[in-house]
Parts: structure tokens; sequence; C-alpha cells
């Protein structure tokens, strides 16, 4: 088996685990491959040194919170890699386990005892083809305390014209980050939906929305002068313009997971009780 390590670099548990873990894989004899910035801080390990995306392996193990499996996946578009995600704070829907269970667990992926789930992606389109998000696009003003207004259509209806601080557009992985945070309903990853959830909107009955999977879904902006950015689960900007549209729908590129359990709401029961500010 050939495995990837990617970590967030300012932590520095996470720099231990990343030794640890790669020291024990290369005992199993599975040839691993680091972030080559993961190497400069390791001093150690240097003949391993891959970028991400230049990586051909079988799994990508991701060291962080949600935020660093975000990243790394925006790395490997297209290559269907699956990505195992060591959880090193105290929420984060998308990483499988803690470091205290990852030694057992990477024994059982050596094993064959996991599978590979599967997520969806939300393909999003402004003059151009721009990066699929795994969890959400945002759409906020550049200015704090600045308002929004903004049409939805959903396969060209007309579902709301709102004033709002800003919409979500979230894929049910998603639905447990900020969507969730801004009001939004949890919503099962097997499910084929998005959601759409406007952020502090004027109109109190401006509500969180539930639509197929197979909608388009349209956002306009109609306010002349003031301008909009899309953020891609948190990691690619894209500026709109007044009456330019953001076009979302099912991308045909998917998100892959090695999982242990297929135990999706005893880990939200679970991530919800902790609580607290996790590492992204």
């Amino acid at each position: 088996m050939r495995i990837g390590i990617a970590a967030r670099l300012d932590i520095h548990k996470a720099i231990e685990l990343t030794d640890d873990l790669t020291d024990f894989l290369i005992k199993n004899n599975v040839e691993v491959f680091l972030d080559p910035a993961l190497v400069k801080k390791l001093n150690k390990y240097h003949d391993s040194a891959r970028e991400i995306q230049d990586m051909d392996v079988d799994i990508i193990i991701a060291i962080g919170g949600d935020g660093t499996i975000l990243r790394t996946q925006s790395f490997i578009d297209g290559k269907n890699i699956p990505i195992f995600g060591i959880n090193m704070g105290t929420v984060g829907f998308l990483t499988e386990i803690g470091p205290e269970e990852s030694f057992h667990a990477l024994k059982e992926v050596l094993n064959g005892n996991y599978f590979i789930e599967e997520r969806t992606r939300l393909e999003v389109w402004h003059n151009k083809d721009l990066a699929p998000a795994l969890n959400e696009v945002v759409l906020m003003t550049r200015k704090p305390a600045k308002m929004l207004h903004l049409e939805i259509r959903v396969d060209d209806e007309i579902v709301e014209e709102l004033r709002a601080d800003g919409l979500i557009i979230a894929t049910p992985s998603g639905s447990t980050a900020y969507a969730m945070s801004a009001g939004g309903p949890i919503v099962d990853p097997r499910v084929n939906a998005f959601i759409i959830v406007p952020i502090c909107p004027f109109k109190l009955g401006s509500r969180p929305t539930v639509v197929s999977g197979e909608s388009i879904i349209s956002v306009k902006l109609l306010r002349e002068g003031k301008k909009a950015i899309a953020v891609i689960d948190g990691q690619v900007e894209e500026e709109i313009n007044y009456m330019e549209e953001v076009i979302f729908k099912k991308s045909d590129q998917h998100a892959y997971f090695v999982r242990l359990t297929k135990e999706f709401y005893k880990k939200v029961r679970e991530k919800l009780i902790k609580g607290g500010i996790g590492l992204e």
C-alpha cells in the first residue's frame, strides 16, 4: 500500500503524530509520502517528500480538522484518492477518528477492514467553472455590516428575493458546518439534496430550504454598486458584480473518505455534545 500524509503545520501535536505514524507505516512495509512542508518541519524522511497534488497513493491521511481535509481535497481533484481524517481538534465532522485511536485504526486499514464513502460535491460556475465545493459556497460582502440583495432561483423558478448578510449553498456534508451554525438543518450525507441558508436575512420569513440534488440553483446579485464574494470551502474566492449570476449544480466529481463505521448519527451526537472550537 502507498499512503500520503498531509497535516496542520502550526500544531505541534499534529507534527509529532505525523512522525509517529510515518515510522509506524514504514515498519509495516507501507510506502509513505509526505507533504514537503511536513518533511521540512520534521527534518527527516527527505526521500519521501511529494507535493500533495503529485502523490500517486491509495490513501491520503489528513491530520488536523475539517479545514485540513478541505485543503487536501482541493489538491487532489479528479484523482479519486480517498482521505482518512484524523481530528486534532474538538469538532470535525469530516474526520474519522481522534489521535488516540489512530494506530489501531490504521492497523484496521492495513488489514483491509474499512470501506470507502462517497460524498457529493457542488459544481460552481461564474463566467467559468470554479473549484467544486465539498462543504459549501458562501456569498458575502467584502465590507462588514453591509447587506446583499439577492435573487435565488431553483430550476429557473424564483424561490426568494431577499436582503441578507449573505447566503450559504451547502452540500449534505456541509450541512454540519457553517450552514448548521446559520440555522440550517443537519442532512444525512446519503440524501441527494442541497441546502440554501440565508445568513441573517432582513425578512423574517426567509428560511433555510432543502432542494433536490438534481436541481440547478442560480443566485443573482441585484443591488447596483455592491459587490459580493463567493467563498468556496473557505479556500477559493471569486468576486461577483451587479446582475451577475452564480450557478450551482451537482458535480460529476465526488470526494472519497476512508471509513471504519457507518455511525453518522452517533458521530453527530458526539460532536454536538463536545462543541467548542475545533482546529481547522
